[in-house]
């Protein structure tokens, strides 16, 4: 049976079943938090358990590496549409130890695009026109320093509003231990 088969009949019997019911909630987060955290499989249950968080609570936006790569990008337009529309007053990004994005290769990458059927022609014709796959591709060497930058972005951002506080952590993915590297309650607006 296929994945989507599988998930397809699951979710027949889940909705038939009225198991939907326990997550129901509103659209705004209960405690009025965004977060940004990495898509890492090992963060899907550890994170909210870390953190004490269900289902309704925050808004939870996942990238890889926990990077916000752009300021005008869609996780920053993600995180405004929380602040501005449903609510959020605070922003969380949580970075982990033994990241995949920690020292990214971008060309060991670009190989393996390659692997895949990617043409040279095709990444020959998006670098002349201007895309720099070594920016675009770049990891970080350490993951504090990664949150800091993410955290700074959306700080800085000319569309953030004045009062609303950003944090950076980092959890330990086999733990679920937590530590601060930017408290937002502490730091203010430049």
């Amino acid at each position: 049976m296929s994945i989507l088969k599988e998930i397809l009949a699951y979710n027949e019997k889940f909705v038939e079943n009225k198991e939907y019911q326990k997550y129901q909630t509103t659209k705004f987060p209960e405690k009025k938090l965004v977060i940004i955290s990495c898509m890492d499989t090992r963060l899907t249950e550890l994170l909210p358990q870390a953190m004490n968080i269900k289902n309704g609570d925050v808004k939870h936006i996942k990238t890889a590496g926990a990077i916000i790569a752009h300021p005008f990008g869609s996780v920053m337009r993600s995180i405004l549409v929380a602040i501005y529309a449903l609510k959020a007053s605070e922003v969380c990004v949580i970075g982990h130890h033994d990241c995949g994005m920690s020292a990214l290769d971008p060309d060991d990458f670009i190989e393996k695009m390659k692997d895949k059927g990617i043409q040279e022609e095709t990444l020959n014709t998006l670098k002349y026109s201007g895309m720099d796959f070594n920016q675009w591709l770049k990891g970080f060497d350490k993951v504090e320093d990664a949150v800091k930058d993410s955290v700074s972005m959306v700080k800085h951002h000319p569309l953030l509003p004045e009062g609303v506080r950003i944090h950076g952590l980092v959890i330990d993915p086999e733990t679920g231990k937590l530590d601060v590297v930017v408290d937002g309650y502490e730091q203010e607006k430049h």
